[in-house]
């Protein structure tokens, strides 16, 4: 393998490429990236040839933020015959061992969603081929590496492979929700996203208990409340704004006018917290950190809002400021993640837990 190729949303190709050279560093592992702006994805060249899969391989995703989907590539083609290209990529792909699943897949930009239907079309006689050559099972295998074939255009592709226990199991790593009519606003999105993302449906289960309460901060109009409300809990709603009709009748939502960074919650009665406020990402952290340190919460999920420039630098420094109240209030394990969501924009969002 030569090298770990990264989907991201396109515009944040930078911030994928510092992200994957600081985490391969910290591990020992060194090459160089190639980004184009605007693509949605990244290459990493490793120096070593064996690097990429070791890289995909003990590296947890789920600790990258930026990138939603990776593999390690082995080959890449650049003019790919059009009568036959299948006949090149089934030569390289018979040399990779223990296939057990098949992603045809392109990035997620304007050039890239053109190939959309494209992938579609080629996956049925890429699959039917390998199926042939006995490279490929009827059914997913879940414990072999999925083979990953990303079109940059439809004579250039990336070959490689990566791991079911240590990728994104989303087509192109892309979470796709509905969005609910009765939300008053579609950020209601992100909160929904993020609660899939960073607890399996057992901890939704346990976690999310009718009858719980929760504080929004900077809650207006709702969107994050709805989904609080929707799981049956009972919310205080905190912004100086005003708030949905609807939410307010349900009977299970408190509206105080407060400032979000001054209000403290009445009784320690509070399981989550969530923020989804406008404001510098160092001074959020410190609130959000604050409030699982000192007990207000058992749990939060917050947005951090990234300036254009060092999106990936803003996020070491906000982790570094949790850390920082942590240690001050003497608290001992915990558990933070974080992930650029497809419904975000211009920020990250975040899950704050004592261990």
């Amino acid at each position: 393998m030569s090298g770990v190729l990264l989907y991201c949303r396109a515009g944040f190709e930078n911030d994928a490429a510092n992200e994957i050279q600081h985490k391969a560093a910290e591990l020992g592992y060194y090459g160089f990236v190639k980004t184009k702006a605007n693509s949605g994805f990244v290459c990493f060249e490793c120096y070593q040839a064996d690097d990429a899969q070791q890289i995909v391989q003990k590296l947890p995703f789920t600790e990258m933020v930026f990138a939603r989907q990776w593999f390690a590539y082995s080959a890449q083609f650049d003019e790919l015959d059009t009568d036959d290209r299948i006949g090149p990529l089934l030569a390289h792909i018979l040399t990779i061992d223990d296939i057990g699943d098949l992603r045809v897949e392109h990035a997620d930009s304007t050039l890239g969603r053109e190939l959309s239907k494209f992938c579609r079309k080629f996956t049925v006689p890429l699959r039917q081929v390998l199926r042939k050559h006995n490279k490929l099972a009827k059914t997913p295998h879940r414990k072999k590496p999925v083979l990953h074939v990303f079109f940059t255009s439809t004579n250039s592709a990336f070959v490689g492979v990566s791991f079911v226990q240590n990728n994104s199991p989303l087509e192109l790593g892309i979470c796709r929700l509905k969005f609910p009519h009765q939300a008053p606003s579609r950020s209601t999105l992100k909160l929904e996203e993020a609660i899939h993302l960073f607890l399996t449906k057992e901890q939704q289960q346990k976690r999310f208990v009718p009858g719980m309460h929760a504080v929004d901060l900077g809650a207006c109009p709702g969107g994050w409340t709805y989904q609080l409300v929707e799981r049956g809990l009972f919310v205080q709603a905190i912004d100086n704004g005003m708030m949905a009709d609807s939410l307010m009748e349900t009977g299970q939502v408190k509206h105080y006018q407060e400032d979000g960074f001054k209000y403290r919650p009445k009784k320690k009665n509070v399981h989550w917290l969530v923020c989804d406020m406008i404001e510098r990402p160092d001074k959020v952290a410190r609130l959000m950190a604050q409030w699982v340190a000192e007990g207000w919460c058992k749990e939060a999920i917050f947005n951090l809002k990234l300036p254009m420039k060092k999106r990936f630098e803003s996020y070491l420094q906000a982790k570094e400021i949790i850390k920082q109240v942590m240690d001050k209030q003497g608290v001992g394990e915990f558990k933070l993640q974080a992930k650029h969501l497809y419904h975000d924009r211009e920020e990250i969002t975040l899950h704050l837990q004592l261990a």
